[in-house]
C-alpha cells in the first residue's frame, strides 16, 4: 500500500524516482553503503517523511511498512552540519523530519576479545555496530522524569537511540570508575570507558 501511495504522489519531484536512484547507488546489495558524505547535490526541498521516536518511518502520515524500503532509505541518510537530516543521492538532497535519532539499537551482544569486553549492537535497519573508539556511546538524562537515554554513533553524524530493553542490559554491565577525579557509573566496550552518570546521582535515582 505504501509503495502505491508513493508512486501516485508527485511530492518533491517524485519520491518513486528518488527510490529508484537510491536503489541504483546500493548496487542492489543489502549491505551496500553509498558514499553519501562525498556527494554535494543541490537541495531540492523537503518531503513529508518522518522518522518517529520509536524508529518507525512515515511517509505522508502513513507508516512505511516494507522493511527493505526502509533499509534502502537508511543507506542514503545524511545529517549535515546544519543539524538537519536528508535523503541524498548524487543529483538531489531532500529534507526529512527526525523526532529523535534516525535509528534504533534493538539488540546487543556481548563478547570478549583480547581480554576486553566488546558490546556489539544491531539497529532496526540492519546495521551492526561495535561500540568503541570509532563508535562511542553517549548518555543523556532527559526530561523532568530524568529518563536515561543512551545513543550509539553509527556513521557520519547519525546515531541510534538504544531501546529501553537494551539500555537495561547496558546498565546491568555498568561499574563505578574514577574519571577525572570523580566516581562515575560507566560501561566498557573495546577498551573504551563510556561514562553514564556520576555514581552519586545513580545512588539518588535508585532510592
Amino acid at each position: 500500500m505504501a509503495e502505491t501511495k508513493i508512486q501516485q504522489t508527485g511530492d518533491a519531484a517524485g519520491l518513486a524516482a528518488l527510490i529508484a536512484r537510491a536503489a541504483g547507488q546500493t548496487g542492489g546489495e543489502a549491505r551496500g553503503l553509498p558514499p553519501v558524505e562525498r556527494w554535494n547535490p543541490p537541495f531540492c526541498g523537503d518531503i513529508d517523511m518522518e522518522i518517529r521516536g520509536d524508529g518507525t518511518w512515515f511517509y505522508m502520515g502513513t507508516p512505511i511498512g516494507r522493511q527493505p524500503l526502509v533499509r534502502l532509505f537508511s543507506t542514503v541518510l545524511r545529517k549535515d552540519d546544519d543539524g538537519r537530516t536528508y535523503l541524498v543521492t548524487p543529483v538531489e538532497k531532500v529534507g526529512i523530519r527526525v523526532a529523535d535519532a534516525p535509528f534504533m539499537a534493538v539488540e546487543m551482544s556481548v563478547t570478549v576479545r583480547d581480554g576486553e569486553t566488546v558490546l556489539t549492537f544491531r539497529t532496526n535497519v540492519g546495521d551492526v555496530v561495535e561500540a568503541g573508539p570509532e563508535h562511542p556511546l553517549r548518555f543523556v538524562i532527559h526530561g523532568d522524569n530524568r529518563e536515561l537515554k543512551p545513543y550509539l554513533h553509527v556513521r557520519g553524524r547519525l546515531e541510534a537511540l538504544v531501546s529501553r530493553p537494551v539500555m537495561y542490559d547496558i546498565v546491568e554491565r555498568g561499574e563505578t570508575a574514577l574519571i577525572d577525579g570523580a566516581d562515575m557509573f560507566c560501561v566498557r566496550s573495546a577498551g573504551t570507558v563510556f561514562p553514564i552518570m556520576p555514581a552519586a546521582e545513580l545512588e539518588a535515582l535508585s532510592r
